[in-house]
């Protein structure tokens, strides 16, 4: 088998606008902040760009179609919850994640002080050392959507090796 039927890279991209009344949730940990985000989950970006790079990875299409905005069952689930059922069923059996490398794009929360809990939460579920995940965050420096404070949007690159 060469290297390139082994190692797969999958690419994922979320956009969330700010809501209120909601809370914001980033890779499971729940930030405090005056908006939440809006969407049929819990609308935690920096998941479902977790979860759309390791579907990309394998070959499994997006999150969109496994877990549909018009579904009621995913009405305000946990993406935590969603990304346990992709790698259930997508990801323990076939392959082994190699790394995972987030970037969160926001003005504002200032998410420092989350990611190391952020990481822990995603490392636990994907069955991963906390050293293989990395989240940084940046600015867009008040360029856009995010510029002007309107949302959050988050991309995720991963590897992955077929066992």
């Amino acid at each position: 088998m060469s290297i390139q039927e082994t190692i797969k890279v999958g690419l994922g991209f979320d956009v969330h606008k700010f809501s209120p009344n909601r809370k914001l949730v980033l890779g499971g940990v729940e930030i405090p902040y005056k908006y939440g985000l809006s969407g049929h989950s819990d609308a935690d970006v920096l998941t479902h760009s977790v979860i759309d790079a390791l579907l990309g990875a394998t070959g499994n299409g997006d999150i969109g179609e496994h877990f549909p905005d018009n579904d009621k069952q995913y009405k305000n689930i946990s993406s935590m919850n969603l990304l346990t059922m992709v790698y259930d069923k997508f990801i323990e059996s076939l392959y082994k994640i190699n790394n995972i490398d987030i970037i969160v794009i926001c003005e504002e929360p200032k998410i420092k002080d989350y990611k190391k809990l952020m990481k822990k939460n995603i490392a636990k579920i994907l069955k991963l050392s906390e050293k293989d995940i990395n989240i940084k965050g940046t600015t867009t420096e008040q360029l856009g959507f995010t510029g002007r404070k309107e949302g959050i949007a988050c991309k995720c690159i991963c590897t992955v090796v077929k066992i």
